[in-house]
């Protein structure tokens, strides 16, 4: 049967719960989850969420949401479906961007600076550990203590969650089970009936979406299967590529160097195989990770 909820992961079902003016109150709620009151959001202002670098030599970011609180604060909010060999990268890089555009012109400036929030929602996990949430700030090697307040990122590993419906026990857990878990539901839970809730399961609801609307997230939602597909398969060829090279080696760094070597293999015949089916070059960067220059290289040698 198709779903009854829209999937928090894929671009449109993301955007329409918490990029719309509307219904900014759940953003809202959302962050202070996050924040564990260590501040107080009451008012958020989208921000243009394309920022355009000093230099045209230069990338430009686009965000999945930007936005600024009422002390001037800013939060970069991104969902990760896949991941990435730089993603960690990605976050900080695009953290400048709402570092450096709050210098102001004239001398009088003395380069005070509000908080940055860099929040990514990720739909894979990073680690081995039991954390869920990841806060991280500037540290001081030595004396471990935070050098620096007000650069902070905040990264969620949603598939870490487990919890079930019955032991929810606050909104933060209620928040992570939506995003784990609310495309998956065919009834709306009591559980998820109360406060803010109610309105995400009103607004989630695709048969009260117009034609237009549906249409333009079954797109989306298209897409998210496309890029999860795309990388499930090349992390299966790549381990199947692996144990074949590293069976013949005999060895355990023989082993390890097999397994780099097939995946390498199967990214680059994952590339070009995505390319003759007409997925966009920018979408193929984010699944293979290769730089622009080393994809144009793979599909010219592939010819």
């Amino acid at each position: 049967m198709p779903d009854r909820f829209i999937n928090l992961f894929t671009d449109y079902g993301f955007k329409k719960i918490f990029g719309e003016e509307p219904n900014k109150d759940l953003l809202i709620g959302f962050l202070n989850e996050l924040l564990e009151d260590k501040e107080t959001i009451t008012d958020l202002t989208y921000l243009k969420n394309e920022r355009l670098p000093q230099s045209e030599n230069l990338r430009k970011s686009v965000f999945d949401l930007y936005c600024s609180n009422q002390e001037g604060e800013k939060f970069i909010v991104e969902i990760q479906r896949i991941k990435q060999q730089y993603f960690k990268d990605r976050s900080i890089y695009y953290s400048t961007f709402a570092i450096q555009e709050q210098a102001q012109k004239g001398k009088n400036w003395k380069y005070e600076l509000k908080n940055v929030y860099t929040i990514a929602i990720l739909d894979f996990t990073f680690d081995d550990s039991e954390l869920i949430q990841h806060d991280v700030k500037l540290v001081e090697v030595k004396s471990k203590q935070v050098f620096y307040q007000k650069l902070n990122f905040i990264y969620l590993e949603i598939p870490k969650f487990n919890k079930k419906l019955q032991d929810l026990a606050s909104d933060y857990e209620r928040w992570l089970y939506a995003f784990k878990n609310l495309h998956k539901l065919a009834d709306r839970p009591p559980e998820l009936e109360e406060g803010i809730f109610r309105r995400l399961m009103e607004l989630a609801e695709i048969g009260k979406m117009d034609k237009k609307e549906q249409s333009e997230y079954q797109e989306s939602l298209k897409d998210y299967w496309d890029l999860k597909g795309a990388m499930d398969a090349y992390l299966e060829e790549g381990r199947k590529e692996g144990r074949k090279e590293g069976r013949k080696e005999g060895r355990i760094q023989g082993r390890k160097e097999g397994i780099k070597k097939g995946q390498m293999v199967t990214k680059i015949e994952l590339a070009v195989n995505m390319h003759k089916e007409g997925l966009p070059l920018e979408k193929i960067q984010i699944i293979t990770g290769f730089t622009n220059e080393e994809l144009v290289k793979i599909l010219n040698d592939s010819r």
